[in-house]
């Protein structure tokens, strides 16, 4: 099955051996977001509901540069940094989404790159 590489600058640059997001069988497959602005480099202040909007900013860009967009999203993950912001993280996401809402887990970690407050990933269908 081929892969393609899915890269923009509207998303963070990739720091690592891996990719912003894999296009392959029929799906996209992005990799955890976190709230950094792709223009500045810098974290996005605030607090987990600021961090949560800009995480899926990203995954947005990405998304759309793959030919596919948030209603796509069939599986999320979100990592929070302090489960006790699950309220405010919520509320943030559920208005990226609408029915019927992708399938999604919600762990708390104990930390994240760049001392951020969330990362969140995703499996989209993309034709």
């Amino acid at each position: 099955m081929p892969k393609e590489e899915i890269k923009t600058p509207g998303a963070p640059k990739a720091i690592g051996p891996y990719s912003q997001a894999i296009k392959a069988g029929g799906f996209v497959f992005v990799s955890g977001q976190i709230p950094v602005d792709p223009s500045t480099g810098e974290v996005t202040p605030g607090g987990v509901g600021a961090q949560t909007r800009r995480a899926i900013e990203n995954m947005k860009a990405v998304l759309e540069e793959a030919g596919s967009g948030l209603g796509d999203v069939v599986k999320t993950t979100v990592y929070l940094r302090d489960i006790s912001a699950f309220a405010e993280m919520n509320e943030a996401y559920g208005s990226f989404f609408s029915p019927p809402y992708p399938a999604r887990a919600t762990v708390e970690v104990s930390n994240l790159p760049k001392g951020v407050g969330v990362e969140i990933d995703a499996v989209a269908v993309v034709e």
